[in-house]
């Protein structure tokens, strides 16, 4: 669901951060917010101009920077309702070839950024009427082997369980959801996937016939963080259009 029409989660007046909100899946989950109405908060390492959003700079992996960015936000807006810890990624990098500070800078982007910012934000939402809701993206990477970002897809696997354990820690105030993201169409699409005629057969193998684009993320963050979603905790959601067929049914006979 791309299209933003007629389409209201209730989600107006709501404060959400959204770390790193500025390009690629995270636009898509900014221009989703916003558009329901709610005031977007975003973040990334180096400054942006010309933004739609209220922007702050942050690294993730900097916990000063991120007590910060939380505090700071809460008072110029008076709470925090949504996180989105959607900052993340890593180069292509075979595990043979990864030095021992790449895979800890990783590491600590992926993991131990969301798990920093989720602290922050809910020591401020455990004392806020209607609590908060924290949703944090990870992949399937997480869930299968992907050469060449071992460090990334161990990471990812650590926010799945980092979100199970935190919906319990911190409930009932705090809903904590994550979401497995699939393959996404961006504008670095081809830096991941080759060109065009690359995308399109990569494409033809998601059941759905398509990669996700950024707002199909962002409507499934908007629904968790939602009303709707209300008795929704600890929960995985996946986001990847049915999935990868195993390599086995393309060269099997058995199956016509």
């Amino acid at each position: 669901m791309t299209d933003a029409a007629g389409i209201n989660l209730q989600l107006a007046g709501r404060v959400v951060l959204v770390t790193g909100g500025v390009r690629g899946v995270g636009a898509g989950i900014s221009a989703v917010f916003a558009g329901q109405g709610a005031t977007v908060v975003t973040c990334a390492r180096r400054p942006v101009d010309g933004l739609p959003y209220e922007f702050v700079p942050c690294d993730v992996r900097d916990d000063d920077s991120v007590k910060a960015l939380v505090d700071g936000i809460v008072e110029r807006h008076g709470r925090l309702d949504v996180v989105v810890n959607n900052a993340g990624g890593s180069p292509y990098v075979l595990a043979a070839d990864a030095s021992a500070r790449f895979s800890t800078k990783i590491i600590e982007l992926n993991l131990l950024g969301p798990l920093s910012v989720s602290h922050h934000a809910n020591e401020h939402m455990q004392n806020q009427e209607n609590g908060g809701c924290i949703v944090n993206v990870s992949s399937v990477s997480a869930r299968r082997p992907t050469p060449g970002t071992a460090a990334y897809g161990a990471a990812k696997a650590g926010v799945e369980s980092l979100t199970a354990t935190l919906a319990v820690e911190w409930a009932p105030k705090v809903r904590v959801n994550s979401l497995v993201v699939g393959m996404v169409e961006t504008e670095q699409s081809e830096l991941f996937y080759g060109d065009a005629e690359s995308v399109a057969a990569i494409s033809a193998n998601v059941p759905l016939g398509r990669l996700a684009k950024p707002a199909d993320v962002g409507w499934a963050a908007a629904f968790l963080s939602s009303d709707l979603a209300s008795y929704i905790s600890g929960a995985s959601l996946e986001v990847h259009g049915g999935g990868e067929p195993p390599h086995y049914l393309a060269t099997t006979t058995a199956i016509k």
